[in-house]
C-alpha cells in the first residue's frame, strides 16, 4: 500500500504517463492520421471519415491472444484532430506505420485533476453591475469536462430557467434522461470504465457549482462558512462530459469530449485537469482548444497546483485561459494554545459542538517511529499506545489526505490533531471537516511547536475554533500550491494569464457513499486550481452573455486588462510568503468580473496569426500542421516571434539588442475616446511606445502601437524583472503587464 502510494505521488508530480493494459498486450492508442484530400473533401461527410479511420486499422491478426487483444475503434475525432483512439498492440502499431497518410501512434496518457462567499469577494451582487447586466449568464452554455455531476443537488435546480438555446444538440445519456433540466441540459460520460454521468468523486460536482449553481440558502460546512451557496453565473446552462474516474482522466476520453462539445454547441468549456508542459501538437487539451477556440469557445483551464516552484504550469497555450489559484478573505479561523501561554492561528471546519477545549498532552508521531509514514499520520502507521489521550502532531503530506491523517489518529486513540505544512507553502492554510478536533497550521508554527514539545517533560495544548471571520486584508494572496510561470512551452507568452478564488472553496458535494439520509443538501471545502478555474468559467459565461459577440480572445482580454493588481488593503497582491507576488505567480492580476464586463480596449487575437506564432515556435510543418488539420509549410509563411502575437501582456527575453513589437486594441467604450500611455518600465528596462497617444472616433475602431524594449547600460546581467504599460482615458484603465527575463547571451 505505502510502494502504491509513493507511486501515485511520483505520477502526480511527472503530471502524466502511459497507462498499459495489465491483462494483455494492447492498450489504446491516439492515432493521428493525413486528411486525404483526394477523398474527402472539405464537406465530406462522417461516415467518409470513419471508413477512412478504419481503413488504417490491421486486417489480419495472428490467431493467438483474446478478443482484448484484437484492433478496436474506440473513438473516431472529427473536431479537435484528424484521427481516432484504438485499442491495439505494439504489432498493430507497426503495421499501421507502413500505411499511406499515417502520421503517429501515442499510447493514451493518464491526466489529473488538479461557494457561499466568492462570488461576494469578486463584487457579484444581485439585481447590479455584471450580474444585472447579464442577467446571471442566461442563454449561455458551459461545458465541464471532469468526474460528473451529483443531478439531485439543489445547487442544478432549473426553478424559473428557460429551455437552452435552440443551437443546442447535446443529450442526457444513461440515467440521467430524467434528470436533466433547464439547468442540466447535457450529461455524457466518454470514461471507457463508467457507465453512467453520475459524479462518485464530488470533484466534477464542486466545479459546475461553482460555475453555474443556483442560489441555495443554508449553505455551510459544519456550521462553517454559513451563507447562501450560489456559482457564478446561476442561470448559465450546464453540459457535463464525464471524463475522469478513479485513476485519472485518459487524453483519448478528453479528445473525445471536447470533440463532442464542440458539436454539441456549447460556448465555454471548463477543464479543471491537466498533466505536464507539452508542446502543443502534441498536448491533447490544447489540440482540443484549438478546434474548440476556433468555433468560437473560451476555454479555461486550471494551471495546475505544482507552485510555488517555477515553470510547472499546465496548459499555457495562447488560445486557452490559464487559471492560478488565490485566497478569498474568508477564514474558518482555529487555534491552538501550548502550555507556555503561546497561541497560533491555523483553519479548520471541524464541528466545535461538544468540543472538550481542556489542555491535552502533545504527542509527535516522529519520536521513534517504526514506519516512514508515520510523522505524516499515514494510515495503519501511528502504533504507539502513548497516542491515546493525545493532540498529535503531524507532516503535511506523504501522500495522504488531510481527512485521512484526522481518522488515523483518531482510530488510535488521539483526541486531538495539529497538521503542519511544508517549508515551502509559507501562510497557505486549508480548513477541512475533520474527523476529531483538529486544525492546520504553517510550517514555521508547528517547527515552534516542536521546539515547545522537545524542550519541555509534559507538554500540552489545547484546541479552540472560532469560526468563520470574515474580512482578511491581505486577500486575495496567491496560493503556495498554483502553478507559476514562465511557460515551458512557450516563454513569450505570459502565464498564468489570470489569477481567481481557489482556496476553501464552497460548493456543492453527492452525498456520503454510506447512503445516510440526510436532510440538507451536502456542501464541502475544496483548494486548487480546479477551484479557480471554475470561478474564471464563470465569469466568461456572464461576459458572453452580456457581449454575445465577444470572441474567446476578447472575454480573456477584458478579464485580463481590468484585472486587479493590489489587495483589500490597496497594496500589492502577496504570495504565500506574505511577499510582493511576482508577475509568473499572478499574470495579469486577480480577476474583476463586474470592471471586464467595460474594459474600454480589447486585444483581440486574430486566429489567423496563430499560424506564423507556431511556425515562429520552430515546430516543423508537420507539428503544425497536426494542430491545424492541414498541411502547412513554414517557409512559405511569415513567421513571428512569442512576444509578437497580439496578446493582453508581454513576456520577453532581452539581450544586447533592442526589441520591437506591435500590438492592436480595438475601442469597445466609448465611441470618441482619447487614451494616454502610461509606462511602468522594469528596472534596467527602457520601453518606448510609439505613437503614447490614441484619439478613437467610433466604436469597434483599431489602432496599431509599437514597443521597443532596450536593455539600459547600467542595468543588471541576469534576472526577472516586471513592469507595466496601460492605456488611459478620462473613464477607463487598460493594463498590460511586462515581464522580462534579461539575458547577457543574447545579441552579442
Amino acid at each position: 500500500m505505502k510502494m502504491l502510494k509513493i507511486l501515485l505521488v511520483i505520477f502526480s508530480i511527472l503530471g502524466c504517463f502511459s497507462w498499459p493494459s495489465m491483462q494483455s498486450d494492447s492498450e489504446i492508442y491516439i492515432v493521428q492520421v493525413e486528411s486525404p484530400e483526394s477523398r474527402i473533401g472539405i464537406q465530406s461527410s462522417r461516415t467518409d471519415l470513419e471508413s477512412w479511420y478504419s481503413s488504417f486499422l490491421p486486417k489480419t491478426i495472428a490467431t493467438t491472444g483474446s478478443n482484448e487483444d484484437q484492433p478496436r475503434l474506440i473513438y473516431s475525432y472529427h473536431n479537435v484532430m484528424k484521427g481516432f483512439a484504438a485499442r491495439l498492440s505494439v504489432e498493430h502499431v507497426k503495421e499501421m506505420q507502413k500505411k499511406p497518410g499515417f502520421i503517429s501512434a501515442r499510447p493514451q496518457r493518464i491526466l489529473f485533476l488538479h461557494t457561499t462567499h466568492s462570488p461576494s469577494f469578486l463584487g457579484l451582487q444581485q439585481n447590479m453591475g455584471l450580474w444585472r447586466d447579464s442577467n446571471y449568464g442566461k442563454g449561455v452554455i458551459v461545458g465541464v469536462l471532469d468526474t460528473g455531476i451529483y443531478p439531485d443537488h439543489p445547487s442544478f435546480s432549473d426553478k424559473g430557467m428557460p429551455p437552452p438555446p435552440a443551437k443546442w444538440k447535446g443529450k442526457c445519456e444513461s440515467n440521467f434522461t430524467t434528470k436533466c433540466n433547464n439547468k442540466l441540459i447535457g450529461a455524457r460520460t466518454f470514461g471507457q470504465a463508467s457507465e453512467t454521468p453520475l459524479d462518485d468523486n464530488g470533484h466534477g460536482t464542486h466545479t459546475a457549482s461553482t460555475i453555474a449553481g443556483r442560489f441555495v440558502d443554508g449553505a455551510n460546512v459544519n456550521g462553517n462558512a454559513n451563507g447562501t451557496a450560489v456559482g457564478i453565473a446561476p442561470l448559465a446552462h450546464l453540459a457535463i462530459y464525464k471524463v475522469c474516474d478513479s485513476f485519472g482522466c485518459s487524453d483519448s476520453d478528453i479528445l473525445a469530449a471536447m470533440d463532442a462539445a464542440i458539436d454539441d454547441g456549447v460556448d465555454i468549456l471548463s477543464l479543471s485537469l491537466g498533466g505536464g508542459s507539452k508542446a502543443f501538437y502534441n498536448d491533447p487539451i490544447a489540440l482540443g482548444a484549438y478546434s474548440a477556440t476556433q468555433r468560437g469557445i473560451l476555454v479555461s483551464c486550471s494551471g495546475a497546483n505544482n507552485g510555488p516552484y517555477d515553470s510547472t504550469l499546465s496548459n499555457e497555450a495562447p488560445w486557452i485561459m490559464t487559471v492560478g489559484a488565490s485566497t478569498i478573505d474568508r477564514k474558518l479561523k482555529a487555534t491552538v494554545k501550548l502550555g507556555n501561554r503561546k497561541e497560533f492561528e491555523g483553519e479548520s471546519a471541524f464541528h466545535p459542538k461538544g468540543h472538550n477545549s481542556a489542555f491535552f498532552p502533545l504527542f509527535d508521531p516522529a519520536l521513534n517511529a517504526t514506519d516512514f509514514d508515520s510523522p505524516y499520520c499515514g494510515t495503519g502507521t501511528l502504533n504507539d499506545p502513548d497516542i491515546k489521550g493525545k493532540i498529535v502532531l503531524c507532516m503535511a503530506g506523504g501522500g495522504y489526505s488531510r481527512i485521512e491523517k484526522g481518522q488515523a489518529v483518531k482510530d488510535a486513540g488521539g483526541v486531538g490533531m495539529i497538521i503542519y505544512s511544508s517549508p515551502d507553502d509559507g501562510f497557505t492554510k486549508f480548513a477541512d471537516a475533520h474527523v476529531l478536533p483538529a486544525l492546520y497550521i504553517t510550517y514555521k508554527d508547528g517547527i515552534e511547536i516542536l521546539d515547545y514539545m522537545n524542550t519541555t517533560s509534559k507538554p500540552i495544548a489545547r484546541l479552540a475554533f472560532q469560526g468563520t471571520i470574515i474580512g482578511d486584508k491581505d486577500a486575495p494572496v496567491v496560493a503556495a500550491f498554483s502553478s507559476r510561470g514562465p511557460s515551458s512551452a512557450s516563454p513569450g507568452i505570459l502565464k498564468p494569464d489570470i489569477i481567481g478564488p481557489g482556496v476553501n472553496i464552497l460548493a456543492a458535494w453527492p452525498p456520503s457513499p454510506d447512503n445516510k439520509p440526510t436532510i440538507k443538501p451536502n456542501f464541502f471545502l475544496a483548494s486548487g486550481t480546479s477551484m479557480s478555474c471554475p470561478h474564471l468559467s464563470g465569469v466568461a459565461a456572464l461576459l458572453k452573455s452580456a457581449h454575445p459577440t465577444w470572441s474567446p480572445a476578447v472575454i480573456k482580454s477584458a478579464i485580463m486588462t481590468t484585472a486587479n493588481i493590489v489587495n483589500l488593503a490597496n497594496d500589492p497582491i502577496l504570495d504565500e510568503r506574505l511577499l510582493p507576488a511576482n508577475i509568473f505567480a499572478v499574470g495579469a492580476g486577480h480577476v474583476n468580473p463586474s470592471k471586464a464586463n467595460d474594459p474600454g480596449l480589447v486585444y483581440d487575437t486574430r486566429f489567423k496569426d496563430y499560424l506564423p506564432y507556431l511556425c515562429g515556435l520552430n515546430y516543423t510543418n508537420r507539428q503544425v500542421g497536426n494542430l491545424l488539420q492541414r498541411r502547412v509549410d513554414c517557409k512559405q509563411v511569415k513567421s513571428i516571434p512569442e512576444a509578437q502575437l497580439n496578446y493582453p501582456s508581454f513576456s520577453i527575453t532581452l539581450g544586447a539588442n533592442s526589441q520591437i513589437y506591435t500590438r492592436t486594441v480595438t475601442n469597445t467604450g466609448d465611441a470618441k475616446s482619447s487614451y494616454n500611455v502610461e509606462i511602468g518600465s522594469p528596472p534596467g528596462v527602457s520601453v518606448i511606445v510609439k505613437p503614447s497617444t490614441l484619439k478613437f472616433s467610433k466604436l469597434n475602431q483599431k489602432f496599431k502601437y509599437q514597443v521597443t524594449f532596450s536593455k539600459r547600460a547600467n542595468s543588471s546581467n541576469s534576472g526577472i524583472v516586471q513592469g507595466f504599460l496601460k492605456w488611459t482615458s478620462n473613464k477607463y484603465s487598460v493594463r498590460s503587464p511586462i515581464a522580462v527575463v534579461l539575458d547577457t547571451t543574447i545579441g552579442f
